[in-house]
């Protein structure tokens, strides 16, 4: 069976979540925090053999203080992320395990994950070596220009929007990486189509939503209740009310 490591990555800034108290990955979400939800999506798989949150240097002191507990007992590996999201992707890249024959990447602000998704990327990832999460864009796509003028409609026949997880054969995205110089990418992907390498698309769903602003919270609460719902052996979360790191 292959096996899987899996990089969640909470190191952004949360500038459009504006909240004065929480980024969106540790915001309370049905009583737990966002990430804690994304961890519950992969933990307890016999194909992950290891989850790797990165988070911030600036919110390490308060991370550990408020999940601490939940961190040694979920066995989750906390890595300090850099100025970009792939130097952040980078850094954990470093702590992957060499039993991991391929690693998913994971916004930890995308709490609302069904495991049949997870199987279908896992597979297809297992298959091609790259594969992805996407829903085709439906709607009718504008390009605005300055002062909120439309400049034009955008054709959406092909186009899809990325999600997470992304996953990856591991020495394909240790590839990518090695040869990413200077120029932004805006997802893992990219890199892994700049190294050569096609990625396929897995349809994923709508309710795979990622977390940016408070409205999104809202809505996360809701489609969770669709979701199964996984149970973590034993006492996952030792403080009633988890700090929330607030």
């Amino acid at each position: 069976m292959a096996k899987f490591a899996v990089i969640l990555a909470a190191a952004g800034q949360s500038r459009r979540f504006q909240d004065n108290h929480y980024k969106k990955p540790f915001a309370p979400l049905k009583d737990r925090a966002v990430w804690l939800h994304c961890v519950d999506r992969f933990i307890n798989r016999d194909d992950v053999v290891q989850v790797i949150l990165v988070i911030a240097p600036e919110d390490r002191e308060r991370f550990m203080e408020s999940f601490g507990a939940n961190v040694a007992i979920l066995g989750v590996e906390v890595v300090e992320g850099g100025k970009e999201r792939t130097d952040s992707v980078a850094n954990a890249l470093e702590r992957v395990c060499e039993e991991a024959d391929y690693i998913a990447i994971h916004d930890a602000a995308r709490p609302c994950l069904a495991p049949e998704w997870v199987d279908r990327v896992f597979l297809k990832a297992a298959t091609t070596g790259a594969a992805m999460l996407a829903i085709p864009i439906t709607g009718t796509v504008k390009r605005v220009g300055p002062k909120d003028v439309i400049q034009e409609t955008v054709p959406r026949d092909g186009l899809w929007e990325a999600q997470t997880p992304q996953v990856f054969r591991r020495q394909l995205l240790l590839k990518a990486y090695a040869q990413r110089g200077s120029e932004p990418a805006t997802d893992d992907a990219e890199l892994v189509q700049r190294a050569g390498h096609p990625v396929s698309v897995v349809p994923g769903s709508p309710v795979n939503l990622k977390i940016t602003t408070k409205e999104d919270l809202r809505l996360a609460a809701h489609a969770l209740n669709a979701l199964p719902k996984p149970k973590l052996p034993g006492v996952a979360h030792p403080f009633a009310d988890d700090n929330l790191f607030r």
